[in-house]
């Protein structure tokens, strides 16, 4: 029995896309690119963090392709701006970086989805369209790392829990400052 092939639903009419990256030849590959995708628009062009602050709040743009490193303030931060300005845009990292000094922080500024500029022009044409639809579309090794990070976090988490009663008592009195030397009297 064939089963149909999941695909992503189909974006409204034309999309508007504000692309905010530093370099010039990759800002205007991406123009071309997006212009292939009938269904989006760029709509803008950016080449810091700055002039996106001045130029997307203006044009109202559906969704902001953005790099993360740019010239004087990061992409992360202009995240955080701009989703504080606009907390409807929806905001794809489009970047090199796949560690986790910047995904983290990408995501908690409000980056709606992370993918990295090695992705195939189908791959990022599917992540804009899942990005519109309120999706978090993610290259599959920042997936992996998401994934990896919260399955450390569990362990952490169980390892706490299987400590004896007097190892959590220890522990709380560590967090709370005191040493070896200095524990309270009461304490056996």
């Amino acid at each position: 029995m064939n089963r149909p092939v999941a695909t992503n639903p189909p974006v409204r009419a034309l999309c508007r896309i504000a692309l905010v990256e530093d370099q010039q030849e990759i800002r205007e590959s991406l123009t071309r690119l997006l212009a292939t995708f009938p269904e989006f628009e760029c709509a803008l062009e950016c080449a810091s963090g700055e002039e996106a602050l001045k130029q997307i709040p203006q044009s109202r743009p559906d969704v902001v392709l953005m790099d993360i490193f740019l010239p004087q303030m990061s992409g992360i931060e202009c995240t955080r701006r701009l989703k504080t300005l606009l907390p409807e845009v929806r905001i794809l990292i489009l970047t090199a970086s796949d560690d986790e000094e910047t995904i983290f922080p990408a995501l908690e500024a409000g980056a709606d989805g992370y993918m990295l500029k090695q992705a195939t022009p189908a791959n990022l044409r599917a992540a804009l369209a899942d990005t519109v639809n309120g999706g978090a579309p993610m290259s599959s090794g920042i997936a992996r790392r998401v994934v990896d990070y919260f399955r450390g976090k569990s362990r952490q988490r169980i390892e706490i829990a299987s400590l004896s009663q007097r190892e959590r008592e220890l522990l709380n009195l560590l967090a709370k400052g005191y040493t070896n030397r200095k524990l309270p009297t009461n304490f056996p």
